[in-house]
């Protein structure tokens, strides 16, 4: 049997109720094949079977109380993958549907995304299957503070930087942030997302859309085309989503359809990303307030439908596996030239595979949304040298960084037999950073 299928069984048997992690590193794994044929030093120190298992995995209870006084327990994690290029860096997500399998999926990609930033920041993630919808500010800060009293002794400016995720936005890193201070007595740049009053970074909250469509358009342009005049279909109206449609407006390109968990809104004219900002960010409510603003927008209950809509370019950035087979097939029948991947692997390893065989340019998420974690590591630069950067510099470097990443990962896959494969050329690249620093520091 031929080594990557070797781990891939070990892995698989090992971990076979945990289908995010074995999805990801299948896919990972299976685009390795080349550079594990060229590389035999890397199979006599078993280097895969040493990268798909994480340095340490923390598991704690946390418990709160609600505003009526009842006790509550979730279970919190934080996953430590990979700290061979630097620090654990990687999000922390609030969301019922938080558990250690997706936790390992997201740190996993994330060892290959920081890689590819070309900064100094190893691979990890964080969270808990808490749930902030619904709760006061009173009660996400009790909870916030319970969560980083365990937290607080794993994580430094030198060991582990985590940030914001789904269900970790401003809010939830104030609480977390105060309370690492109240516990540690240090003001250190510890978490990253902070408020710009304490230590956050201009650009930060755009970073992850805006570099979503930079990495975007460069692929586009690399192949003759651009986001002037096309039309585009993004899923989810969080963070990404918001700031994805901001920037691919001022790129030429107009909008028409995004989603929440509920349903999705089709506006043929272009939604305006500060009416989907004003609802998910003031009034935090559903984007079917968005008819309450433009009438003459549909809204459709259920959000697989999304890619129904006839589109050039469709961004996922919603969440896991909300992009399937069926969903390619729409995209491709309608004309759909080109898919970046704005949320955590939200292409299914089926859908990606078709979008490749019809020739469909395909922009895998641990290149094409680095840009959150690209800009949070800027943002460790600014709070180590205690200074801060205009917004345009802040932009001028994230917009550099996608463009290189872009262009590594193209070339990565060319070197390697694969061109034009930018999930394996993405793989390759982040891979080769990481496996060579992990050679060079010996069995660790």
């Amino acid at each position: 049997m031929e080594y990557v299928d070797q781990v891939l069984a070990a892995v698989k048997e090992k971990n076979a109720y945990e289908p995010e992690f074995l999805q990801t590193v299948t896919e990972v794994l299976n685009s390795l094949r080349p550079v594990m044929a060229r590389h035999p030093e890397f199979q006599k120190a078993k280097l895969l079977e040493r990268l798909v298992e994480p340095e340490r995995i923390i598991s704690f209870r946390v418990p709160w109380v609600d505003d009526q006084g009842e006790y509550h327990i979730n279970r919190g994690f934080r996953v430590q993958f990979n700290s061979a290029i630097g620090p654990y860096k990687g999000g922390l997500r609030f969301h019922p549907s938080v558990n250690q399998s997706i936790l390992k999926f997201l740190g996993f990609e994330q060892i290959f995304k920081n890689s590819l930033t070309g900064l100094p920041i190893g691979g990890g993630k964080g969270g808990c299957d808490f749930d902030p919808k619904g709760k006061s500010d009173n009660e996400v800060m009790r909870f916030c503070q319970s969560f980083m009293t365990e937290l607080y002794r794993h994580i430094g400016p030198d060991c582990d930087v985590p940030a914001g995720d789904i269900g970790v936005g401003g809010r939830e890193i104030g609480y977390l942030y105060g309370q690492y201070k109240r516990i540690t007595g240090q003001y250190a740049g510890v978490l990253t997302g902070k408020g710009l009053t304490y230590g956050g970074s201009l650009a930060r909250t755009e970073a992850t859309g805006y570099g979503l469509c930079y990495y975007t358009d460069e692929m586009l342009r690399d192949n003759g085309k651009s986001f002037e005049g096309k039309t585009v279909v993004i899923s989810g109206s969080g963070n990404v989503a918001i700031y994805a449609n901001q920037k691919a407006t001022q790129l030429g390109a107009k909008v028409v359809a995004m989603s929440d968990s509920n349903g999705y809104i089709y506006d043929p004219n272009g939604i305006d990303y500060k009416v989907i900002q004003e609802i998910k960010e003031v009034k935090r409510a559903r984007i079917k307030t968005y008819l309450d603003y433009v009438p003459t927008a549909q809204y459709v209950e259920g959000c697989r439908k999304i890619w129904t809509i006839p589109c050039d370019i469709a961004l996922p950035c919603a969440t896991q596996n909300e992009l399937d087979v069926e969903g390619a097939q729409a995209l491709i029948s309608n004309g759909c030239f080109a898919v970046a991947e704005g949320a955590n692997m939200p292409t299914t390893l089926e859908a990606t595979e078709l979008f490749q065989s019809k020739g469909v340019l395909f922009g895998p998420a641990k290149a094409a949304n680095a840009g959150g974690v690209a800009t949070s590591a800027l943002e460790m630069s600014q709070n180590s040298a205690r200074m801060s950067w205009t917004f345009e510099e802040v932009d001028q470097k994230l917009h550099d960084i996608m463009v290189n990443i872009y262009h590594n990962s193209a070339k990565a896959a060319a070197e390697y037999g694969m061109e034009g494969d930018l999930v394996a050329g993405a793989n390759i690249a982040g891979f080769l950073k990481v496996a060579n620093a992990m050679m060079a520091q010996g069995l660790v």
